[in-house]
């Protein structure tokens, strides 16, 4: 609220009061509610007054107490407010710091070049359309148009990447388990080499173009935020390999000692139950079933908008 007077100096006198304000967009509720269902927490940065900060947060769907204590001690809990007023260009880098000491995945959100150190601080700095200069160079991500949607894409594909490299560590784990464990198996049924080297190195390519189509795979976006968890990942490729390994033993095992086919014969076996297998590997590796599930895990992200 702006007083407005008139008159001389000496003699002023009440002529009205101007009311400003600088509303939420239209389409920030929605967009925060849509982070909330992937996992990520908003959190409110201003450096307007307590009450005028909790409007806005209302308005926008962000509940919980208010912090407005300037300057913000050095043993901030961060964890406990979703809005903080009153707060110091300064603070905005303290409180990055402090999120990420508490073990959150930081996304910091601005626009002005007092925003430029928390940008740069944050594990993924977004600068916004209208942002200065000095606020995109600092950023890592800078939206080209305006609103904050292109905040709810970058989670999103950065989820789709996600479950693409999965999809392919989990692949390259399962196959080259099974594969060398099969070559070994192959040897000891038939006492000798169930491939050729001509063999191997064809089989290598061809596998290479199914590995690579993964990386354009059409994945779903996890809905809740990933963490690698490496031990997690190998025993669940191990556990595959060694299912997959059964079967195409057994396969192999059929073609020798059932039907008793002679050496090319199995090589050609051997090659057919490798290519289909390895197929099936790769739709059963791109799925987000249980085997998946564990060993991506769960981690609670947050992101920091000021």
């Amino acid at each position: 609220m702006l007083a407005l007077a008139v008159g001389p100096p000496d003699k002023l006198r009440m002529a009205g009061l101007i009311a400003l304000s600088d509303p939420p967009r239209d389409d920030s509720a929605a967009l925060v509610a849509e982070l909330a269902g992937l996992g990520v927490k908003t959190v409110m940065v201003t450096g307007d007054a307590k009450a005028t900060a909790e409007v806005v947060a209302r308005i926008i769907g962000i509940s919980g107490p208010v912090s407005a204590v300037t300057p913000l001690p050095d043993d901030v809990r961060a964890n406990d407010y979703p809005i903080f007023a009153g707060v110091l260009p300064e603070d905005k880098f303290r409180l990055v710091k402090a999120l990420q000491s508490g073990g959150h995945i930081v996304g910091m959100c601005g626009d002005g070049a007092n925003d430029a150190p928390a940008l740069r601080q944050a594990q993924m700095g977004i600068a916004v359309s209208t942002a200065t200069d000095v606020a995109k160079s600092a950023a890592g991500i800078v939206l080209t148009e305006p609103g904050l949607a292109g905040v709810v894409a970058a989670v999103k594909e950065g989820r789709i990447t996600f479950q693409r490299i999965l999809t392919y560590i989990l692949r390259s784990i399962v196959h080259k388990v099974m594969q060398v464990l099969f070559l070994t198996a192959g040897l000891v049924m038939t006492g000798h080499a169930v491939l050729t080297p001509g063999l191997m190195v064809l089989m290598m390519i061809t596998g290479d173009f199914l590995a690579m189509s993964s990386s354009t795979d059409n994945v779903r976006p996890s809905p809740r935020p990933s963490v690698w968890r490496i031990r997690n990942l190998t025993i669940a490729g191990v556990v595959l390999g060694l299912i997959d390994l059964a079967f195409c033993a057994a396969c192999l095992a059929f073609g020798k000692f059932q039907i008793g086919l002679d050496t090319n014969a199995l090589r050609t076996m051997a090659v057919v139950i490798l290519v289909f297998s390895g197929q099936a590997v790769f739709y059963v590796a791109r799925e987000r079933g249980t085997p998946v599930e564990f060993a991506a895990g769960q981690v609670a992200d947050n992101l920091f908008h000021g």
